[in-house]
Formats: C-alpha cells, structure tokens, sequence
C-alpha cells in the first residue's frame, strides 16, 4: 500500500508543466529589406535618405532550476519601420534636412522605447498617436537646424514611414516621396503627394521648390509642425513594399515599377533595377529606393530580417 502510494506520488509531482504555446504573428514576421540611393543628373549632391530599423523583444533564460520541458524555448517577436526622406532645397541644403529628420527620430525610437510589436486597436492608436509626435520632434530638429546657419535657412525635407507591427501596416507621409503596396500583380500608391504645379499662396506653409514640383507639406517647413497624414492597411503574406522618392516616379511609369516587383527578384536586385530603369531615363533628380518583402517565416529560421544597402 505504501508503495503504490508513493508511486502515485512520484507520479504526480513528475508529469510534465502543461501550458499552451503562444505564437504571436510578431514572432513569425521575415521582413527582408533592401535600398539604394544615387545622386540625379542635375544634382551636385544627393539629398535623399533612407532608414530601416528593427525592434524587437527577447526572453531567454539564463539559468534556473526547471527542467528544459517546463520552460518556452528562446523568444523573440519583431517590428519593422522603414523611412525615405526627399530633402528640399536647391541648394543642397536639403541633404542636411533629410539627415536631420530620419537621425531625430531612430534616437527618438531609443529615448521613448515604446515598441509596439503587436497589434491590436489600442496598440494601433499608440503607434499613430506616437507617429504624430515623432513627426513634430523631427519638425522642430530640422527648423533648429535650419536657424544654426543662414546656408541652410529654407531646408525641409519630404519624409514617408512605414510601420509593421504583426498583420498591420501603418504609413506615415508627408511630401512628394512615395509608398506603394504590391499584391497579386497589382501596384497601389499608399500615400497622396503633397504638391502643386504652381505655388499658391492659400498653403498654410510656403512651398518648397524641388525641380518640378512645388511641395506644399514638408518636415522643416511651418513651425506649427508638419500636418501628417497616418493611415492603416491589413498585409498578407507575400506582400512587397516599395519607398522611394519622387526620382524614380517622375520618369519611370506604375508599368515598369510593377513588372520589375512582379518578377520576385530579391530585393536589394530589384533595388537596383529600379535605380537603373531611372538612370536610363535620364532622371534629373536623386533616386532613392526602397522593397521589402513581407512573410512568414519557417519555425526553423534563425534570421528574422535582413537589412540590404546599395548605391
């Protein structure tokens, strides 16, 4: 008797700590980026810039005393942002704004610290609302910066951010550079450009001249700070995203964009075509690129994301 009741007793304190995995989309996202960037025909100085930034949460243990079978393997989850700033001037000074802005906010990112990996509708108001006031941040670094010298007085910088957080897409933009969406062979422009043909005199800031275009929405550029468009859009597996500025879109038609993305080259190669396809136009402005490829990885993957430079 005494046996069997130890027996049950070794049985019950042994069994196996049962507790549901959790496998969040955060931990499953491979997002593989890739940019280049090159100067423009007419141009003495690239005054583009470009960012990709990972964020991430980990726990792993370091020693205890369970067993392995009662503790979760390593545990990681990812968000992803990516940034292209177009900076305005035509004197150069503009590279100087676009350096500003996308340096403001990756030490931003570190100061606040409030990562947002997983989506949800309260997240997702976080992200936004903290969009707004990354945005105003950079807004008032570029004005600071423009006052340091009377060389840089009238720099302000396009600016467009995307933010992956799980299934969801946040855009943040304002200027004439650009996001799209590709899926299932067609190619979507996200964000609306903040341009005129002619300056008016209605705008609540004063348009900044670059080439063509008369910008009319700027980081640098009304002291009241920027008035940022954000919005949202659901990603699906297999998605490819594409930053660039307007370099790329003034010479180079959605046709040739779309067949170069249709093809699922890797990114950093589609990078460079794209890069080509505006050199070959004789694009007068800089060329800055940016794809990402949105997917899920295999449980076996031990790279989350990779990060691609070029030009």
């Amino acid at each position: 008797m005494m046996n069997d009741s130890k027996k049950h007793w070794r049985a019950v304190v042994s069994q196996p700590v049962e507790f549901a995995d959790f496998h969040p989309l955060s931990s499953a996202l491979a997002v593989e980026v890739a940019a280049a960037s090159v100067c423009g025909r007419l141009r003495p100085h690239n005054t583009d810039h470009y960012l990709a930034i990972r964020f991430g949460r980990l726990q792993e243990t370091i020693v205890t005393s369970l067993a392995a079978a009662d503790l979760p393997p390593r545990f990681e989850e990812y968000a992803y942002a990516m940034l292209v700033a177009d900076g305005l001037d035509e004197s150069g000074a503009g590279a100087r704004a676009s350096r500003v802005a996308l340096s403001t906010l990756a030490k931003l990112a570190i100061r606040y610290g409030r990562w947002n990996v997983r989506a949800d509708p309260e997240t997702l108001a976080d992200i936004v609302q903290q969009g707004e006031f990354f945005y105003r941040r950079a807004n008032d670094e570029v004005l600071k910066a423009s006052r340091a010298d009377l060389a840089l007085t009238d720099m302000a910088t396009s600016l467009t951010a995307l933010y992956i957080a799980e299934g969801d897409l946040i855009f943040a933009h304002v200027g004439h550079s650009k996001a799209f969406l590709f899926r299932s062979g067609s190619l979507t422009q996200l964000t609306k450009d903040h341009t005129l043909d002619q300056p008016s005199s209605r705008s609540r800031e004063r348009p900044k001249a670059d080439h063509r275009h008369f910008v009319t929405k700027s980081v640098g550029g009304d002291p009241s700070g920027p008035d940022v468009e954000i919005e949202h859009v659901k990603l699906c597996p297999g998605d490819r995203l594409l930053l660039c500025t307007n370099g790329l879109t003034d010479v180079v038609n959605r046709d040739p964009i779309a067949d170069t993305l249709a093809l699922q080259r890797a990114p950093h190669d589609d990078c460079q075509r794209l890069i080509d396809l505006a050199r070959t136009a004789g694009s007068p402005d800089d060329v800055t690129v940016m794809v990402a490829d949105y997917r899920l990885r295999a449980e076996s993957s031990s790279t989350p994301s990779t990060l691609l430079a070029a030009g």
